[in-house]
């Protein structure tokens, strides 16, 4: 995010507790189930999907807004929601954020202190989530944070350079 002005994060929305370092509006929305389902119903999310047991969604508005400036959203979000993404928008380009190995994950996942149950959980999930890394147009390993941070930028600059992107009358002279 430092090194792009052209990128904006999104904040997705959640059903679940924050944890004590998470701040509402800069992590997540953090919303009540009832107040999720009423977003869903009223069709505010681009996306949504239930994860480990809770809502997990992304702003209709918000992409629509940023798409429209163009600034290139970037969405934190799990496999299904990708997916949901890819075939609602089939020019989305999706980044799989893959650990360097289970153990390094599950050493993740201790220190963030989540439940013994729910740290369980996502590591069981994970196996099947990182079978779906082959849907995604590319896989960065997260083992070197700078180096990740170097591979998506590569990835953002190669795909706005894209023949399929461009407006290719500008490249043509005008002819009177």
């Amino acid at each position: 995010m430092e090194k792009r002005k052209d990128v904006f994060q999104s904040t997705s929305s959640t059903t679940r507790s924050p944890r004590p370092e998470e701040k509402s509006g800069k992590d997540y929305l953090f919303l009540n189930t009832d107040e999720f389902k009423a977003k869903i119903q009223a069709q505010e999310f681009l996306e949504w999907a239930t994860v480990h047991g809770e809502y997990y969604g992304t702003s209709r508005r918000l992409i629509e807004d940023l798409i429209g400036k163009g600034i290139y959203p970037l969405l934190a979000i799990d496999v299904q929601g990708a997916a949901s993404i890819k075939r609602k928008m089939p020019d989305s380009v999706l980044i799989f954020l893959a650990p360097p190995s289970m153990e390094s994950l599950k050493t993740r996942l201790e220190k963030r202190k989540d439940a013994k149950d729910d740290m369980m959980k996502r590591l069981a999930d994970s196996r099947e989530e990182i079978l779906a890394a082959g849907n995604y147009d590319y896989i960065v390993v997260n083992d070197d944070l700078d180096r990740a941070v170097s591979q998506i930028d590569s990835i953002i600059s190669a795909e706005k350079l894209k023949v399929s992107r461009q407006d290719l009358s500008k490249l043509l002279p005008a002819y009177s």
